[in-house]
Formats: C-alpha cells, structure tokens, sequence
C-alpha cells in the first residue's frame, strides 16, 4: 500500500519518502510558507537536548572537583600522599652507664651502625654476601637470601662495630656492589665481660631493658628516643638508600651508681660454679651485702650466662634464685628461733634444757643429723653448736609457743617481700598463725614447713649483724651523681638480743657445724643450714638437701655478710657451704679493706 507519505514497509525507514533522506521533506511540503515535523521527529530533538545537558553538567562536575583539590584540599593531600610515603623508625637514646661502687663501668652504651639493604637494588647479590661474611662472621648462604628477598628492605646485621661497618663499606664499593646502606645505632657492651651479667640484665635490639637492673632500672637508664622519617615503598616498607629526616632528637639515659664490688663478683661466681660442679649440686646461689647498709656487693645463682653472647641462654639464667625462688631454709633459720626466744626474756645463751634423742612434731619424731639417741642436757649455745633440731623444736614447742613465734618471725619481715631492686621477687609460703598444726611450730623452728626466697634470711640475719636494726638489701646507690637514700625498717630485736646472738654465731664457726667457714685472722660469726627439699610426691627427697651457710666478718662490728646456698646437693652443709663461704667471705673482706680481728 502506498500513500504521500510513502511505503510504509520499504527499506528506507517507517516513514520513508522517494529521493528523500530521513530528515529531509520533499520540496512540495515546503510550500505553504510553514514547515511541517512530524513528532516523533520533535521528540528525538529533546532527547538530543536533554544528553547534552546532561554532559555539560558532568563536565562542570568533574572541572569543580579539580579545582577543588588543587586549591582547597591541596595541602591535605599532599600531607596524606607524604605521610603513605614515608615510615617512622625509632632513633634510640644512648642508654646510661652502670658503673660499680668503686666506679668501674659494667655496662655502657657505643655507637654502632645497623647494615640494611634494598634487595632490589643489589647488583652482585653472591660477591656481597662473600663480603659481608668475611667481615661480620658466618657464611656467606646466611645472607643471600637477605640480598635477593622481594622486599625494597631487609636487615643484613643489626648493632655492628662502627669500625667492622666501615670495612664493609669499602669492600662493597671497592666491588661497586650497590644497594647495601647504614643506620647509625647504639649497642651494649661490657667492659669485664660476662662478670655480673645475670645482676645486670640484658637490654633487647630496640634498647630496652629485658631481664635484671636494666629492667627493674629501665625507665632511669634508657632516655628518651627519637624518631626518623624513612621514605618508604607502596607497602609500607622502608625504600633502603631513600630521603630521610630525623624529627625528634634523642635524649640520652641517666647514668648509674650500683652497690657491686666486681672483683667480689667476680670470686662469687667462679667460687659456686665450681661448688656446684664438685658437690653434685642442681644448682648454687651467693649473697654478700654491707650489713650496715643493705648494698649488696655480688650476687648470682646457677646457671651463668654470658652477657656478651646471649644466643644461648640456659633455662633460669636469667634470674637471680635467692630473689625469685623459694626454698626451705633448713638450720640457718634456728639464728630466728633463738633471738626471738632471748629478745622475750625466755632464756639466755647459758639456759639449759633436757633434749631427748628424737621429739615429737605433729605426728612426726624428729632427730639430729648426728644420729644421736640419748637425752642430753644442752644449753641454747650448745643446740646452736651442734645443730640440733631435737633441741630447736624442744625450746620452741616448750618455751616460745605458738604466738610468741609468729610475732618474732615477722619482726625479721619473713614471709615478706625484702623490696630489693631486682625483678622477679617472690614472697615465698609462711604459715599465719591461724594456719598453725600440730607440727607447724615445731618444724618452722629449724627451717622446715616454710619456703622462702634466701634473700630474706639475708636481710634477717643481717639485721642481727646490724644490733638489731633492720635494712633494705638494694643494689642502686646514686643515680646523675645523687646519692640514693633507703629507709630503716625498724628493728627486729634489741642490740642486747643481737649481741647475744651473735656470741652464739661465733661459737658455730670456731667450734661447731662452720669450722670450714673460718677466714684466717678474722672474727667469723656464721650458722651452717642443711634443709630438705620436697619431692614430686610431697615428701622430702633422699639426700637432695638445700646445704647453706650464712654468716658476717667482723663479728663485733661487720662490714661483710655472706649468703652461700647448693640446692639439691647430697652434701651436708657443714663439709660443702662452708668452705665456699670461706672463699667468698676472704675475697670480701679483703676488697672492702677490712683488718684482721685485733682481738
């Protein structure tokens, strides 16, 4: 079908019209003077329109927000696109100098540099790492995989030798091996070695203090570190060799003042690995303090470990065992029961008492080490002389009592922490008197049915060294040049008890179970202590003893007070203890400048 307008159905289009294109009319239309548009035509103009209006908006959009950050938001972003550039690396302090009580340094801080790398940049990644093994030790195969990871840093060696570092250098650029930098950094050293290690502690890579006085002390010594901007990869990770700027300076740490005599130290440590060794022992303490004032002048406890290598530590090394473990003092203890029995008025060193073979404790007999089984009449001297626990639990159970004890033992501070300056102090297990059996006073009499760390016993019997006046055992004695001041903690008993006391401590060393412990030329007061260790099944082990001996120099006026203790040994006190005592307690006095006795 056909019409004016066209065949409806042919090829050109729904409205086609012959020899015509879609938008164009056939002349015939146009006369009229009017043009005429079909609506669909009409419609697709508005389309048309409407697209683009809707572009020219989008454009105005997209110009607006340009300009909108290049003008409002600039500074913004370029803070934030700086910030994603850039890491911050801790700059650390120069740690404080720890010097001994005659000003020798123990430990210091020393420049070094920390080597690093940017893999990505290392051309010879097998001749460096043939370098880098010959002059900071171990093979080369330990460093090639640092050389060639996929990473834009890696760590090559941390806290180097300035020096060691310098050689590095030159034979890399000697090579023009590229991609291998330098931090500046601060490393510990030691100048006496391993000596004193476990008092002092170890401080980590990052500075800061992990285990002994330079944790306890870590806030004083460590400073205050800066901080570095690194320019870093997409990742995060620094870009080894970028732009870097130091933000914030570091302050260095406060130096100090410790009470150790190194030399004392030094004796102390070689004296009880060795003891240890030779009386079959788990393990061996030492404690030597200025009774008078509570400084300590060595301490240490098995294992050892070397300060200046601590890839291998051995299990507990890091502790100092008469702070952090508790253990049954055995007869050193019977120093306690004796003055708390005087300073009451109870009895004298001459008062005498009928002491059968073996006394009842709870349900338990309890004898002496010398297998005796007569009665015997001894005075309290005499029980302190021959040890006897039969004696002890005879003048504790009949005499003292319950009460009186328990006031007396925490007079001494037992069963509380000391407060020394070193981590890891326990408090150790002492009955209350509510907790009180049967067998409770009796046991606790000579050392048994209570577990406490031997620092305790140190500052206890050092107390009886010092008439009676209690001090806090403490390792710190100035820091910045300022001398420290400890407190007294009042008295345990009166100078007239401690006398008393002390009197009795000496007739143990030259006639009693401490013989070994004598120091030729000098007025030893000591009390030998052989307690039994508990096993798994909460008994007490066959021949595991804790063997100590405890005791100061010059009796009537001491300057030295000597803790030595072997744990787990099969040694009685009086043939192990003892003559390390005398070791330890002979290097003391001679390096605190202590006369002979002139007595």
């Amino acid at each position: 079908m056909s019409s004016r307008y066209g065949n409806r159905n042919g090829r050109r289009g729904r409205f086609d019209v012959a020899g015509a294109s879609y938008d164009e009319a056939p002349s015939s239309r146009m006369r009229g003077g009017r043009s005429f548009r079909h609506p669909e035509h009409s419609s697709y103009d508005q389309m048309v329109r409407v697209v683009f209006l809707a572009l020219a908006l989008i454009l105005v959009g997209v110009c607006g927000k340009l300009i909108y950050l290049q003008v409002v938001e600039s500074k913004s972003l370029s803070a934030k696109a700086s910030a994603q550039r850039t890491n911050e690396i801790t700059i650390h302090a120069k740690r404080g100098t720890i010097y001994d009580r005659n000003g020798n340094v123990l430990a210091m801080s020393k420049e070094c540099k920390t080597i690093y790398c940017n893999p990505k940049e290392v051309n010879d990644p097998a001749k460096a790492a043939e370098i880098l093994a010959d002059e900071l030790g171990g093979s080369a195969t330990d460093y090639v995989d640092k050389l060639m990871g996929d990473t834009s840093f890696s760590y090559v060696k941390r806290q180097v030798d300035t020096d060691v570092a310098n050689a590095v250098k030159k034979k890399l650029e000697k090579k023009k091996i590229k991609g291998i930098y330098y931090l500046d950094d601060m490393k510990r050293v030691y100048p006496y070695g391993a000596v004193g290690g476990q008092v002092l502690g170890i401080v980590g890579t990052d500075g800061k203090g992990l285990s002994g006085l330079e944790l306890y002390y870590n806030d004083i010594l460590s400073g205050t570190d800066g901080e570095m901007l690194l320019e870093t990869g997409s990742g995060g990770t620094p870009i080894a060799g970028g732009n870097s700027q130091v933000v914030k300076k570091a302050k260095n740490g406060t130096d100090i003042v410790i009470s150790i005599d190194i030399d004392i130290q030094k004796v102390a440590e070689s004296t009880i690995t060795q003891g240890v060794s030779t009386y079959k022992a788990d393990s061996g303490s030492v404690m030597v303090t200025d009774p008078k004032t509570g400084e300590v002048l060595a301490a240490c406890s098995t294992p050892l470990f070397n300060i200046t290598d601590t890839s291998t530590i051995a299990d507990g090394a890091l502790n100092l065992k008469p702070v952090s473990s508790s253990y049954e003092p055995g007869s050193i203890f019977k120093v306690l029961t004796a003055a708390i029995g005087i300073e009451d008025g109870l009895m004298t060193p001459d008062s005498t008492y009928t002491v059968p073979g073996k006394v009842k404790v709870g349900s338990d007999l309890v004898g002496d080490d010398d297998g005796r089984t007569q009665t015997m009449q001894m005075s309290l001297r005499e029980i302190l002389r021959r040890s006897s626990n039969a004696g002890m639990a005879t003048v504790a159970q009949d005499v003292i009592g319950e009460e009186r004890f328990a006031n007396g033992i925490a007079k001494f501070k037992i069963g509380t922490k000391t407060g020394i300056d070193y981590p890891g102090e326990v408090k150790g297990i002492v009955k209350q008197l509510n907790e009180y059996d049967g067998a409770s006073l009796g046991s606790m009499s000579f050392g048994q049915s209570l577990a406490i760390p031997l620092d305790q016993m140190v500052k206890a019997i050092g107390s009886i060294a010092n008439d009676g006046k209690i001090v806090t055992p403490h390792f710190l004695v100035s820091k910045a040049g300022k001398k420290v001041t400890w407190k007294s903690e009042g008295r345990s008993v009166s100078k007239k008890t401690a006398d008393q006391v002390t009197d009795m401590m000496r007739t143990v060393v030259t006639e009693g179970t401490a013989q070994a412990a004598q120091v030729k030329g000098y007025d030893v007061a000591g009390k030998t202590g052989t307690g039994e260790q508990a096993d798994e099944s909460g008994g007490y082990a066959k021949n595991k003893y804790v063997s100590s001996l405890i005791g100061f120099a010059n009796a009537d006026d001491p300057d030295v007070l000597v803790y030595v203790g072997l744990n787990g040994t099969p040694y009685l006190a009086t043939s192990s203890a003892a003559p390390l005592f005398s070791t330890i307690m002979s290097e003391a006095l001679s390096d605190m400048g202590v006369s002979p006795d002139a007595g």
